[in-house]
């Protein structure tokens, strides 16, 4: 499996994909988070200047931010800095979305959006909200087109599974591996973790730092697909909820999203003080460095091509260089 890693979208990610590709890994790919992060585009265009070898592409795109004409545009400058390098992701809006509120775009939509996307790179004219439209760059402005950039889709349903198998290069999984995963050659698996130390236990303070915000997922996401009772099934939920109720009902998604990937929010925090803390190795890839090689060669076994890790905490380097030191161990 080719080892890459991700980041939530923060002014030090140019910097942190300069790093990363410096330790070897092979791809980066950042969120399109608008509501906590800064634009994903401009990110990856200073991750470009910054690098020479390693693929960046945004991870997830979700449509409903922009015109597809916008994120064609945008791609083909990617393009234009990094020739060779570049892939983008699209995904249905899971934190992208739900944290301003909305739920997640339809995949009727996502296919029609994925379709006008691509074909505007292609330099055809499509049609878009009952007008016709065509990349008209000339010269100097975009590459000419075609514009060849692999497209990957994030699904776990047979809706999206479809909608990827049809129009996408590859499947962008996270938090599960649906049983359709092995139908592809490309599947990136996006997950959290860090490498504990031989004596290091699961509510360490590194622990908590390292894993934390990627455990807090299995709450935001019991909670956005499964309600209160499902929180609430969790080690420290009641807890967890009780923070989130507190505030009032048309905020609560931002109780919830608040420092998505990024750190624990109150209720994260009050979870994990509650015993929630209890199921980090199961909510993410943590463990000792030899416990981290087998669960990534199960993954590996179940049709995933790429791990794409995401560092959490102060030492992003740290952080990369025992997880691919853990990667790549024989």
């Amino acid at each position: 499996m080719d080892v890459s890693c991700a980041f939530p979208t923060a002014l030090s990610s140019p910097d942190d994909i300069a790093l990363a590709e410096s330790l070897g890994y092979a791809r980066a790919w950042v969120y399109d988070t608008p509501q906590q992060s800064p634009d994903v585009w401009m990110t990856l265009a200073l991750a470009a200047e910054r690098t020479e070898r390693i693929g960046i592409g945004p991870g997830v795109l979700i449509p409903s931010l922009r015109h597809p004409m916008v994120n064609a545009a945008a791609t083909a400058t990617l393009v234009d800095l990094a020739p060779g390098r570049v892939a983008v992701a699209f995904g249905t809006g899971f934190t992208g979305r739900r944290a301003m509120g909305y739920g997640a775009i339809t995949w009727k939509f996502m296919d029609a959006y994925i379709r006008a996307y691509r074909d505007l790179l292609r330099g055809e004219v499509v049609e878009w909200e009952g007008t016709r439209m065509q990349m008209l760059h000339p010269d100097g402005h975009a590459p000419a087109r075609p514009v060849e950039v692999p497209i990957l889709v994030g699904a776990l349903g047979p809706k999206g599974h479809a909608v990827a198998r049809e129009l996408g290069d590859g499947l962008y999984a996270t938090l599960q591996v649906p049983d359709f995963l092995g139908e592809y050659s490309w599947v990136p698996y996006l997950l959290w973790g860090t490498v504990l130390d031989e004596s290091e236990g699961a509510d360490s303070a590194h622990a908590r730092e390292a894993a934390g915000p990627g455990w807090a997922l299995a709450y935001h996401g019991a909670y956005e697909f499964g309600g209160p009772d499902a929180v609430r099934g969790l080690p420290g939920g009641d807890a967890w909820m009780d923070v989130v109720e507190s505030a009032p009902e048309g905020e609560r998604h931002l109780a919830v999203h608040s420092g998505h990937c990024v750190e624990l929010n109150k209720a994260d925090e009050a979870a994990w003080a509650a015993g929630g803390h209890a199921m980090l190795r199961d909510a993410t890839i943590t463990g000792t460095g030899d416990e981290v090689k087998r669960r990534l060669d199960q993954l590996g076994e179940q049709g995933v091509t790429e791990v794409v890790f995401q560092p959490c905490g102060s030492d992003t380097r740290r952080e990369l260089e025992r997880f691919l030191e853990a990667a790549t161990s024989s």
